[in-house]
């Protein structure tokens, strides 16, 4: 057993490189930084892992990185919770911190989420400001999504974006540490305490909504969320997914995507309350969609039948699994 203060994850699949540019600025964190980082990197059975191994081992940051194969690909969850595990195995850890592969810590990026959530007790996770690739800010954090949100993105049109703004999911934030319903799984801090009574992330979500849903399980147990724009981390948006906003419009999303929209809504409010949001999605997104069609504007391809036939509405997707997650020992 080793003292850990924070236990650093990463799951990559097929992101070898940018994981090494992130390991890279975690090295930088670490020399400034009087805290015991470890990092371990999880493949998800994509082939990253000699790559990454040879760097690891070449930059001789062996004492600090431990790389993993998953067994398959099981998800953003299946993978951060095969590096929770290991985590607690190696050395019950202080803080455990997601981060995306494609991204790239800041100066005292850890430090800030680390003094913040040891000034503030009753904070369960947090979570940092972003800027893109090329520096500009991306002050993002987000609400639960609810049927008000859902009516609000399929009909897309700014009369009904401003009246319902209160429930809006993205929230544009400020440069002051506030609450929040979420925060990016990108770049999450959540303490032990919160997975020893929620668990961790739910394997059910093979891809989207899983931080959404842990979140949303931690409120409900007393855990709050807060943003903190302390900290600081480079955010190439997409990269890892290969879904951006650029894209988002012009690709047909994922079967997976539809199907972890369905498992927060029923794990969240219930079948029936779920079954009432897919209605006023699919009525909201016709509309929308013919509205766009007169104005020539872009739609997502098959958007409609998608959240039609991955919907809790058709009676074989109306089973919820139970919750699948890692509760460290006490």
């Amino acid at each position: 057993m080793i003292e850990i203060d924070v236990a650093v994850v990463i799951v990559t699949y097929q992101s070898a490189v940018l994981t090494i540019e992130s390991l890279a600025s975690l090295h930088a964190e670490r020399e400034t930084q009087q805290r015991n980082i470890h990092v371990f990197v999880i493949d998800n059975a994509s082939g990253d892992l000699p790559q990454i191994a040879e760097a690891v081992e070449r930059q001789g940051w062996s004492s600090w990185v431990t790389p993993i194969l998953a067994p398959r690909n099981g998800g953003f969850a299946y993978g951060n919770n095969i590096g929770i595990r290991n985590a607690f195995e190696l050395g019950r850890p202080k803080y455990i911190y997601l981060l995306n592969p494609d991204t790239q810590v800041r100066p005292r990026a850890i430090r800030a989420l680390v003094d913040f959530l040891e000034g503030h007790p009753q904070v369960g996770i947090a979570g940092s400001s972003f800027e893109t690739e090329d520096g500009k800010d991306w002050p993002f954090a987000f609400r639960f999504p609810t049927l008000y949100s859902e009516f609000d993105r399929g009909m897309q049109i700014g009369l009904f974006t401003r009246l319902l703004s209160r429930w809006t999911v993205p929230r544009t934030m400020n440069a002051v540490a506030q609450p929040t319903d979420w925060i990016c799984g990108a770049s999450m801090m959540i303490r032990p305490e919160v997975l020893a009574t929620v668990g961790s992330l739910d394997e059910n979500f093979f891809l989207y909504y899983e931080e959404t849903e842990f979140c949303h399980r931690a409120r409900q147990a007393g855990f709050p969320t807060w943003y903190v724009p302390e900290s600081r981390v480079m955010h190439i948006i997409g990269k890892s997914t290969n879904v951006d906003d650029e894209t988002r419009l012009s690709r047909r999303l994922p079967g997976y995507w539809f199907d972890s929209r369905r498992r927060y809504f029923a794990s969240t409010h219930g079948i029936r309350a779920a079954a009432l949001i897919d209605v006023v999605a699919i009525v909201s997104s016709a509309l929308g969609l013919a509205r766009r069609k007169l104005l020539r504007r872009p739609s997502t391809p098959h958007y409609i039948r998608d959240l039609l036939s991955h919907s809790i509405l058709p009676r074989k997707n109306r089973g919820v699994s139970p919750l699948k997650a890692y509760f460290p020992p006490p």
